[in-house]
């Protein structure tokens, strides 16, 4: 032991002196490299096995999700398709004009704004695209807010949470309509001069009501989260969640609402001028 000790020290004062002992380094780490691989190999696999275990493990759990997805979303769609041929009847009865689906382009994010007082975000979606200003944008779960400006290859989009931003909606269970309004976070919303009377509840959900013409109606937009009554006050204060993932989307929808039809000119109204009134015949044709 006691040689082995003044070796390793020799060899650590010659290694420390003579820049000739790197070569030999090298040589004896190449040597010894076998070895380290050998030493190591045993607990390489344990861990090559025990993520092997854990992956396959997750996948299990994942594609059993998604096959219990799959049943809710199939039984969804069959209920659906029975609600629609439901509402297409009544429609018929009624004698209601058909209801088309709103056309739409894709988009991904580009950027947020830096400003914490400014709730805005660039898409990748410009005006080559047919974007244009006041453009209602949503992603997979409710609107997110509007074109407020537009170049040949991005568009700014304003959103829900901002506070200048304002859109009418309805209670979607029983049709009641209000203001919602930003409140400058991502997860509240103001529902405007709400009656201290009105029937709106927790946990309803609010709608576009398409009164404003710009945002189409029947989408979703924020779910009612706090309803407060102050006694002796004329209005409840109300709160709303957006249903929107306006933190965590980063891909939407422009939606392009139908156009109004285009007004008659200032002519069309007027009639068409009445044929001239036939001249009686004259004697001389008469005879």
């Amino acid at each position: 032991m006691l040689l082995c000790a003044l070796l390793a020290a020799a060899l650590m004062f010659a290694d420390h002196r003579f820049t000739r002992m790197e070569a030999v380094r090298a040589q004896l780490s190449t040597v010894v490299a076998p070895i380290l691989w050998l030493v190591s190999m045993p607990s390489d696999v344990l861990t090559w096995g025990a993520l092997a275990l854990s992956e396959q493990r997750a996948l299990v759990e994942e594609n059993r999700r998604l096959r219990e997805q799959i049943l809710h979303l199939s039984h969804r769609v069959q209920r659906m398709s029975s609600l629609t041929a439901e509402n297409v009847r009544l429609r018929e009865l009624l004698d209601a004009g058909k209801r088309h689906d709103v056309p739409y382009i894709t988009a991904e994010l580009l950027s947020l704004d830096a400003d914490p007082f400014t709730f805005q975000m660039v898409v990748d979606r410009g005006r080559r695209d047919g974007v244009y200003v006041g453009q209602p944008v949503m992603d997979a779960a409710g609107l997110v807010g509007q074109v407020t400006a537009i170049s040949a290859f991005s568009s700014r989009v304003l959103m829900l949470a901002d506070a200048s931003h304002a859109l009418p909606v309805q209670v979607n269970r029983n049709g009641l309509r209000f203001i919602v309004q930003g409140a400058g976070k991502y997860a509240a919303l103001d529902v405007l001069h709400v009656p201290d009377t009105a029937d709106i509840r927790e946990g309803d959900l609010l709608v576009s009501s398409g009164l404003a013409g710009r945002f189409p109606p029947g989408f979703p937009v924020a779910r009612v989260s706090e309803v407060v009554h102050d006694p002796g006050q004329p209005f409840a204060r109300v709160t709303a969640a957006p249903v929107a993932r306006l933190q965590r989307s980063r891909h939407f929808l422009l939606l392009f609402p139908s156009a109004p039809a285009p007004e008659p000119d200032d002519e069309s109204w007027r009639a068409e001028p009445e044929p001239p009134a036939e001249e009686p015949p004259s004697d001389e044709e008469v005879s």
